[in-house]
């Protein structure tokens, strides 16, 4: 019997037959392992689409596996002498297989990669670990960016990456001039439905349940019963040829009218002109540089406006490749970091979507139900309530990695703790995202229907979020006074009278008392 070289470590959002972990793979010593276990399900308590998702993609991908002829040792969740956990499972597997070395592409959760490192040293083993080419730079490439600069904005980033990659540039012989005469067409991607809504969107690109996917769902559903969301409407991309698939739909029906309404929010339909791309790039079953192409060649055919073209590459190009520089350059101490001092609890109701607020109940269900919202539903809904309410942001890092599909730590954690709670104090943003219910109202019509008015800030009719707002004001006012970007809002404190502050702040008590929209908050896991 030949003796193994090479233990090749692939987790569970590395399923891509051309990762760099391959690239001496040599059949006849070296082996692939991979394995299921409840411990990545429950260490946040994670969502059936989500686990599902994962698990499904999997489970294909060691078929893909098998018919490129490289050698397995794949652990199902459900199989005889299951360890767990990642590093206790690799741990067994080491003793049983006896490799030389260990070699994995990096992976996207700190956590993960450490305790791997762990395993290795306690048998003595080199791990190699390689640079993961599903993106345009390295975290090398963004520690250089980022060194020597008082900020770290994603604008100056993305347009080094544009440069860097010849995207979306003018072909004048120069090369530092952008297609269109502009960098950021957000400002052209900012319009809302009008009364009737959003017209004819186009379905949803869904596939249809192969045996694979119809047991990993039943296992799901039955190991992982108590856990939120649900599995009936499950239709997400789980090989590299349905990713392509929705790749392909994207651009052909949703592109054009991507960046128009990219922000534009509308009841009972989570899809809109979305891509639903990110799951399939997140697991690597789709390449960045294949859906930015894609994009810009639907520029070039006249297909899709350089607005909309433009918009979705800065969040491939910009965004994607700017959040996980900030990860891997402010590892690990960044997961801790809480500069506002938020304490709050997450509210129950945040796992079950009972709430009486409209644009919540909607956000939640929709995410419940497909693991799914779209970013300004996270970032100036569900963020934004966790935000001003002042949830600890530990527990709202948990949650949207337990909820949605497309989570990977890499890239929620910065999204989350950064973005959407100003808890790194501005490594990410220049100030917090924060605003009444009258943003919402513009960018939906989910007011018309809901019990609370936005116009109010006290009251027992004052809309919890622009409630909320004005005792975020009052609580931070000497913080956000400091903040060039924040003096016009804070000054707006000085106009209201100690009533009407009072009037505020014992509204503001009742919606943390659970007295207001919904039930008491204390965490439900």
């Amino acid at each position: 019997m030949t003796a193994l070289r090479t233990l090749v470590i692939v987790l569970g959002d590395q399923l891509d037959l051309e990762a760099s972990a391959f690239d001496d793979f040599d059949t006849a010593v070296d082996a692939v392992w991979m394995a299921e276990v409840a411990g990545e399900s429950t260490h946040v308590w994670s969502s059936k689409p989500r686990t599902a998702l994962f698990l499904a993609a999997m489970r294909h991908f060691a078929l893909a596996l098998q018919d490129a002829g490289r050698p397995l040792h794949y652990m199902h969740l459900d199989a005889p002498g299951n360890a767990g956990s990642l590093d206790a499972q690799l741990q067994r597997d080491i003793e049983r297989l006896k490799p030389s070395r260990l070699v994995m592409t990096t992976p996207g959760d700190w956590r993960v990669l450490e305790s791997i490192r762990v395993v290795a040293k306690a048998n003595g083993l080199p791990l190699d670990i390689r640079e993961d080419r599903h993106f345009f730079s390295t975290p090398g490439d963004f520690a250089a960016h980022a060194n020597g600069r008082k900020a770290l904005r994603m604008e100056y980033f993305y347009r080094e990456q544009r440069k860097r990659h010849r995207v979306l540039m003018q072909e004048d012989g120069k090369g530092d001039k952008p297609v269109g005469g502009q960098w950021n067409f957000d400002a052209d991607n900012r319009e809302a439905f009008g009364a009737t809504g959003p017209g004819a969107v186009p379905p949803r690109v869904s596939f249809e349940r192969d045996a694979v996917t119809r047991e990993v769902i039943a296992l799901v559903n039955t190991r992982f019963a108590d856990h939120p969301g649900q599995l009936d409407s499950f239709a997400w991309p789980v090989t590299r040829a349905q990713a392509l698939e929705s790749l392909h739909a994207f651009i052909q029906q949703r592109l054009p009218l991507f960046g128009r309404y990219q922000d534009a929010m509308w009841p009972g339909d989570p899809w809109l002109y979305h891509a639903h791309l990110s799951a399939a790039l997140n697991l690597k079953l789709l390449n960045p540089r294949e859906v930015v192409a894609a994009a810009e060649a639907a520029l070039r055919d006249g297909h899709a406006p350089l607005p909309s073209v433009e918009g979705f590459i800065r969040q491939i190009l910009g965004w994607r490749e700017y959040v996980r520089g900030i990860y891997w350059t402010q590892m690990p101490g960044y997961a801790q970091r809480n500069t506002l001092g938020a304490t709050e609890d997450l509210p129950a109701w945040f796992w079950t979507g009972a709430t009486d607020m409209a644009c919540l109940r909607d956000a939640l269900a929709q995410t419940l139900t497909h693991g799914y919202a779209n970013h300004i539903q996270r970032l100036m809904v569900t963020g934004l309530y966790a935000l001003l309410l002042g949830v600890q942001p530990q527990q709202v890092h948990a949650w949207y990695l337990a909820v949605y599909v497309d989570a990977v730590e890499w890239v929620e954690l910065p999204n989350t703790l950064g973005m959407s709670q100003y808890a790194d104090g501005g490594v990410m943003g220049s100030k917090p995202y924060i605003a009444t219910g009258k943003y919402i109202q513009r960018m939906s019509p989910y007011c018309r229907g809901c019990r609370y008015d936005p116009a109010q800030r006290s009251g027992e009719r004052a809309c919890p979020f622009t409630t909320l707002y004005w005792d975020f004001l009052m609580h931070h006012e000497r913080t956000l006074a400091r903040n060039p970007r924040m003096a016009l809002q804070v000054k707006n404190v000085a106009r209201l009278s100690d009533l009407q502050k009072r009037a505020i702040t014992e509204r503001a008590a009742d919606i943390r008392n659970g007295n207001v929209g919904g039930g008491q908050h204390d965490c439900a896991n």
